[in-house]
């Protein structure tokens, strides 16, 4: 069967006199849907229109074109709007006509369907980022923006997950309830059917906590719940097991059973010898807290503000205002994994001097080739303490020397395998500093290098200066720049899953990167 070729989106360049009329209804409030009408023969030329039908090979596509659709996902990022309502909005909205070519239309020449599959080939084909790419290209090509002695920045904030967050009791309740669901499926049968087999009694309830119905304020009574609820499900799992191949290599099945097993895991105490499974005391780490996405985590942006879902991480060139790389990943996720990512999509385009990043960035393995290839790191360093005594900040490291010398003047050698400086013990018990430096009574001081401590040293010394704060200044850029994606996405994620909430921050991205072009334009 002949593959069909992705249909070209052809539209004229100048405006005809209904665009031009609805474009003057839109000079004070709603320019930036006139210069999406203006610029998308840019935005989506030959090239980039092959590259976007290059997603849709070697299978063949609907008759829609895809560039047609990467306009509507814009519009979708501009107004946070979901498929069913794009839909209705082309239809209804001339702004969205006028940008998509079908003014007066009475039908949206793309369906809900659709556009959730062509997310799917964007994502299959990294054409979120290729997408990206190209509004950097055409800000290279506008007039206003400099790209001589680069700067880049980026920074992260949090982004609060659209699956819906459960305690423990729930999550296991969600859990066994989501196995029932795929036996009934893989077997044909109603979901009562299943637990009248199985002997389950707890589901039927409004939720598990009812169906327990326990004063949860009485430690004998939550055992006994406990014990009740993982009864059920050692009772499912018989039942699963009973049913052979049938079940056990179904897809689903297999997986909705892995899913409760990790909430078990993750959410009680391991069996102990004698006595009931109790709920674990704290978090464990990397715990899955939503059945509905799996993806999402526990983490912190501060010790005052821990949320569940995502980090959305951005970078940014600090003049020209232009985002290169935009990124989602599960919020236990350290920093430092994106700088890497994001630093290889900013070099794509143009190589920067300096980099300004929070010092959370500051372990990842990128910083030192970044050193090494001459970018200059603007950060904050961590933080020297050590209970009101001397800190690390007090004490000459001499790193060519290899010595470390303390505010007595009193020397220490840095160890050549363990990069540590330990001072005698003779000599600091001599010292007439000593209760003001350590604590140790059997030892002297110690003081660990760093594998960046050159790095470390030099960040320590230029906070110390005007000019050197008024340079970590400068880092307030991408902050303003996620205030503003925040501004456009919300607090919480449309979709779930990283990937897709990664392109949901890439879109956005080129929203803010086409903003920016059209004031520079118009500045010109």
């Amino acid at each position: 069967m002949a593959q069909k070729t992705p249909v070209k989106w052809t539209f004229p360049v100048e405006l005809n006199e209904k665009e031009r009329s609805v474009a003057k209804d839109l000079r004070r409030i709603g320019r930036f849907y006139v210069f999406l009408r203006e610029i998308r023969h840019e935005l989506f030329d030959d090239d980039f229109q092959a590259k976007l039908a290059g997603a849709y090979k070697p299978r063949g596509t609907d008759p829609i074109p895809p560039a047609l659709l990467a306009m509507v996902t814009l519009l979708q990022a501009y107004t946070q709007t979901g498929d069913a309502e794009a839909v209705v909005t082309t239809k209804m909205d001339k702004r969205w006509q006028l940008v998509l070519s079908c003014l007066d239309c009475d039908k949206a020449p793309f369906s809900q369907g659709v556009l959730s599959q062509f997310r799917d080939r964007m994502i299959a084909h990294d054409m979120d980022q290729a997408l990206l790419d190209r509004t950097v290209e055409i800000a290279k090509r506008t007039k206003g923006f400099g790209w001589q002695k680069l700067k880049a920045a980026l920074d992260s904030s949090p982004l609060l997950g659209a699956g819906r967050v459960l305690d423990t009791w729930n999550l296991i309740g969600r859990a066994l309830s989501t196995v029932v669901t795929c036996a009934a499926k893989a077997l044909k049968m109603n979901r009562e059917q299943v637990m009248r087999e199985a002997g389950l009694t707890l589901l039927s309830a409004p939720s598990i906590k009812a169906a327990l119905d326990s004063d949860w304020d009485d430690p004998e009574q939550r055992d006994e719940a406990l014990a009740r609820l993982l009864g059920e499900v050692d009772l499912l799992e018989k039942w699963v097991t009973g049913h052979g191949a049938v079940l056990t290599e179904d897809v689903p099945v297999r997986e909705a059973l892995e899913a409760l097993r990790r909430v078990l895991e993750q959410d009680l105490d391991p069996v102990p010898p004698d006595g009931p499974r109790r709920i674990r005391q704290g978090t464990a780490r990397d715990r899955m807290p939503s059945l509905g996405d799996p993806e999402m985590r526990h983490g912190r942006k501060s010790k005052a503000k821990p949320f569940t879902g995502y980090k959305r991480h951005f970078m940014r060139f600090l003049n020209p205002n232009i985002i290169t790389g935009a990124l989602a990943l599960p919020a236990n996720c350290p920093e430092q994994q994106a700088l890497e990512l994001l630093v290889a999509d900013t070099e794509r385009h143009a190589q920067f001097d300096e980099l300004h990043m929070d010092r959370a960035y500051l372990g990842s393995p990128a910083v030192r080739p970044l050193r090494a290839a001459g970018v200059k790191i603007q950060c904050k360093p961590w933080p020297s303490r050590n209970a009101g005594r001397f800190t690390k900040e007090d004490f000459a490291i001499d790193l060519s020397a290899r010595t470390v010398t303390c505010p007595e003047q009193a020397t220490a050698s840095i160890a050549p395998k363990s990069s540590v400086a330990r001072f005698p013990k003779s000599v600091c018990a001599a010292c007439p500093q000593r209760a003001s430096c350590t604590s140790a009574k059997n030892t002297g001081r110690t003081i660990t290098i760093h594998p960046l401590e050159d790095l470390l040293i030099e960040l320590r010394s230029e906070k110390s200066t005007p000019e050197g704060r008024e340079a970590l200044r400068e880092r307030t850029a991408i902050e303003h720049s996620l205030a503003r994606v925040s501004h456009i996405q919300g607090p919480k994620a449309r979709y779930r899953g990283a990937r897709k909430n990664t392109l949901d921050e890439r879109r956005t991205g080129v929203v803010m990167n086409l903003q920016e072009i059209a004031r520079q334009r118009k500045a010109a």
